[in-house]
């Protein structure tokens, strides 16, 4: 299960919002053994999202639309029912029912206010979802992350059209595989984690600079466990993104682009980490995200960069997943910003810019 995070805040001049209310529902599909969450339906008009432009938005309008992008309002759903989930897929259809290309779904992030980040005392990444991750799955006898009935669930999406026509009524539906709480299986729980070279909060693009650029943050980790499954997300030109235990020098993962005939990013190499019972972290180590681009063009492109990993945590000893200190700063912070009540970089937002560039943006991560 594969995470990566976009989220868009700074404001853009000559906004327009639709009139049209978008819904957005979560159902238990018991035959199916799947939770469907649909969010929809939306007016997406013709033309195509420029580079950078997702980087690029301001408050909580529904309906926000610049350049071909759509930004659903910010909802939260609750699960129905106690139940582990191994897996996930998703469709775009239109208001006839027609399947649309999955590229349409910039992302779809989905955030558990009510538990923290591995490495980072924010609000737990769950699932993030783009045109790179497809359809994924673990092995439900044997891996699931445990949702209690009620878990409250943070929705946010964007929408752009590079299809070069407008399209009605549209709908994004995910659908989340799980097992019902009670059975024998899965044996093990897990959990999802986040690792993006942009934390610890705020806009997560940034600008490319011409010729190759190295991109990078460290932290450590709050649990002692295994990483089961690992994955990332990236921006076209980039070369590879890795993982990398620092303090035994070690690459624990590297995801490199997967491209279609015609040379565009369509996926990033997945780490099924399981197969070999895991790869250990401890809390006394510390870990790193890095993200290589390289930018033929004499130019920068702005807001044209990408780097986060993420996947699915197996604590020790069956520990509990820590709960989110809700008094937290950077907690507070970060939440404003995915609800977009707040706009901007890290800097921008809490006033850091010298404390980030010296490696000091709090007690549990360092950016560089």
């Amino acid at each position: 299960m594969r995470v990566s995070l976009l989220v868009l805040v700074a404001l853009l001049g000559g906004e327009t919002a639709f009139a049209q209310e978008t819904a957005t529902r979560l159902i238990n599909d018991v035959a199916a053994g799947e939770f469907v969450l649909t969010i929809g339906p939306m007016e997406l008009p013709q033309g195509a999202m420029e580079p950078g432009e997702a980087a690029h938005h301001g408050g909580n309008d529904p309906h926000a639309v610049h350049g071909g992008a759509v930004f659903a309002p910010v909802e939260t759903v609750q699960f129905p029912i106690s139940a582990y989930l191994y897996g996930f897929s998703y469709e775009v259809v239109n208001g006839a029912g027609k399947q649309l290309p999955v590229e349409i779904l910039h992302h779809l992030n989905l955030i558990n206010p009510v538990h923290r980040e591995l490495f980072l005392p924010i609000s737990q990444r769950m699932l993030a979802v783009g045109k790179e991750t497809g359809s994924q799955a673990m092995p439900r006898w044997l891996l699931g992350y445990p949702i209690p009935e009620g878990t409250p669930m943070v929705v946010t999406a964007m929408l752009h059209n590079p299809t070069g026509a407008a399209h009605s009524g549209v709908e994004v539906r995910v659908r989340l595989k799980y097992v019902k709480a009670g059975r024998p299986w899965p044996l093990f729980n897990v959990y999802p984690f986040q690792l993006d070279v942009a934390f610890p909060a705020g806009d997560k693009s940034f600008d490319l600079p011409p010729g190759r650029s190295e991109w990078s943050y460290e932290a450590s980790p709050s649990l002692e466990g295994r990483i089961m499954a690992i994955g990332g997300h990236m921006h076209e030109l980039a070369e590879s993104i890795k993982f990398v235990d620092v303090t035994e020098n070690e690459v624990i993962w590297e995801g490199l682009p997967i491209e279609d005939g015609e040379g565009n990013l369509v996926g990033v190499t997945l780490g099924r980490l399981y197969k070999t019972l895991g790869a250990k972290v401890y809390p006394d180590h510390v870990y790193r995200v890095i993200v290589t681009y390289n930018n033929p063009s004499t130019d920068t492109l702005v807001a044209g960069g990408m780097g986060v990993v993420g996947g699915v945590f197996m604590p020790s000893g069956g520990g509990m997943w820590p709960r989110a200190d809700l008094t937290n700063p950077l907690y507070a912070l970060d939440r404003s910003h995915y609800m977009r009540e707040v706009r901007g970089t890290y800097e921008e937002i809490a006033g850091l810019s010298t404390e980030r560039s010296a490696g000091m943006v709090s007690d549990d991560g360092h950016a560089h």
